[in-house]
């Protein structure tokens, strides 16, 4: 069980949020206030649980803390509602559709030795609190971080820590992931699922291996970011840091991102931002719609099983133990499409008799269509992938309005005109979108077979929307009408 100092920590981080916003500009203050709380505040099951509210853990308070020091310390009028229409109403979706799935589950799941209540009225008062806390970040985010300066902040943030995270990763890697049981007196999962390969897998105070590995990937990508959008001449410094952080990844020994890394680390250098955003688009398609692909058989899940038995044995069988459970859960899950069955583990098989669960939930994509269904699922991974479809359409319209200028210049030009400029001002995308885009791809196509979802995953998402925002307004401002007439040249006089 947590020990004492793993409950002051908790208690303590509202102050340190308070402190970071009093001395940093909002924006840094908002990064390093959740990025700190992710990487340093215990683990679950290390939590305040309060009636009526939900459970108050390390991704919760953080957020909590942030709008309460925000809206009424600082006194602050955050823009918290999008723009953009389709994400107000994913917003409104994702807060109050858990009532819906309270009002669908009022029912309760029966077995010899004992039963799961049906939702309740607090229930519907409560999962709704909760869900507007998880927007938080999200929320704040997009108001806080539009510009290529923050984006540029978020990636040197994620490159500093990353670089910090590494001493109690090589001390875990030599002495075995103890730092979390040291420090906060508890360990946060089974110990046997960090012996890999001869050695172990990492965890300090995160909730596995594989959010250990998952972040590494992520601050390697940021780095490789800087380095391809940053003019200073001293840069190299930044390809120095990604050559470090990929041994540790490898240290970090899980396949999967290391094949993440490399694949969106050669996109990253080698590819435009229109491609990146396109690959993006592509990766955020296919986590959106992954559902109706499991349901229609469209899955190679085959042919992945006999890729990774080339591999490793071990790690086909592990993802085997996934792919079986998955359709397990997904067949329990499409008994309730709609609403899902809620929490309380009631999206999950239950021995008859005992009524423990039998069925291991690792894709998020799945918890999220068993707990909330399908209304929940399209409000989630819709809100998250929202940004990159934003982007690629601005980016669109960009090409549009270059290509009508140029019509336009041609035009006035061959009617015997003077040059008059009738040019579209361009509103040019930071160079560190499309870096951003595929890190937020990748993380949405990862929560098929994890749930790695992470405070800084909405973050990401968060920024992206708002940027993307930033660029509508400004294009919409510095746009000519399509009714503007282009003047008609004056006629050429002869002086005798």
């Amino acid at each position: 069980m947590p020990n004492a100092f793993a409950s002051l920590m908790l208690v303590c981080w509202p102050i340190v949020v308070w402190r970071l916003f009093l001395v940093l500009p909002q924006g840094r203050a908002l990064i390093w206030s959740l990025l700190g709380a992710y990487l340093l505040l215990p683990p679950p099951p290390a939590k305040f649980d309060f009636p009526l509210m939900p459970p108050l853990d390390k991704s919760s308070l953080p957020h909590l803390a942030i709008f309460l020091v925000v809206v009424l310390v600082l006194k602050a009028k955050p823009k918290l509602i999008p723009e953009s229409q389709l994400a107000k109403w994913l917003v409104v979706i994702f807060i109050f559709s858990p009532i819906l799935t309270v009002m669908t589950n009022g029912e309760p799941l029966i077995f010899s030795e004992q039963y799961i209540r049906g939702l309740h009225f607090q229930d519907a008062i409560a999962q709704p609190i909760n869900q507007f806390i998880t927007l938080i970040g999200f929320l704040m985010a997009r108001h806080y971080l539009q510009t290529r300066e923050d984006q540029r902040d978020l990636l040197i943030a994620l490159l500093i820590a990353g670089l910090v995270y590494t001493v109690p990763i090589l001390i875990e890697l030599r002495l075995s992931p103890q730092i979390n049981n040291w420090v906060y007196g508890y360990y946060q999962h089974l110990f046997s699922q960090t012996i890999r390969g001869g050695g172990y897998r990492p965890m300090v105070f995160l909730y596995h291996g594989i959010w250990v590995a998952y972040f590494m990937l992520v601050c390697l990508l940021a780095a490789l970011a800087i380095w391809r959008g940053d003019t200073q001449q001293s840069r190299i410094k930044y390809l120095v840091a990604a050559a470090y952080l990929v041994v540790i990844l490898v240290l970090c020994k899980t396949l999967a991102m290391l094949f993440y890394a490399g694949v969106a680390g050669l996109m990253i250098v080698m590819l435009p931002t229109a491609a990146q955003l396109r690959i993006a688009v592509v990766l955020a398609a296919v986590a959106c719609v992954y559902p109706v692909l499991k349901s229609a058989d469209l899955v190679p899940a085959d042919a992945i099983l006999a890729q990774a038995r080339e591999i490793s044995p071990e790690r086909a069988s592990s993802l085997a133990f996934r792919f079986e459970n998955e359709d397990i859960l997904a067949e329990r899950a499409f008994e309730k499409p709609l609403f899902g069955w809620g929490i309380w583990g009631r999206n999950h098989l239950h021995d008859p008799t005992t009524g423990l669960i039998t069925s291991v939930s690792d894709g998020y994509w799945v918890i999220v269509l068993g707990v909330w269904g399908w209304v929940g699922y399209v409000a989630q991974f819709g809100l998250l992938s929202l940004p990159i479809f934003l982007l690629w359409r601005h980016l669109g319209k960009a090409r549009s309005d270059v290509r009508t200028q140029f019509v336009r210049k041609a035009t006035y030009t061959m009617r015997g005109g003077a040059h008059v400029d009738t040019s579209v001002t361009r509103v040019e995308v930071s160079p560190y979108v499309g870096p951003l885009a595929l890190m937020l791809g990748i993380n949405l196509i990862d929560l098929l077979p994890n749930a790695t979802l992470t405070p800084m995953t909405w973050v990401i998402s968060g920024m992206l929307l708002g940027h993307a925002e930033m660029l509508a307004r400004r294009r919409h401002e510095n746009q000519i009408s399509p009714q503007t007439e282009i003047p008609e040249p004056q006629k050429r006089r002869t002086i005798l």
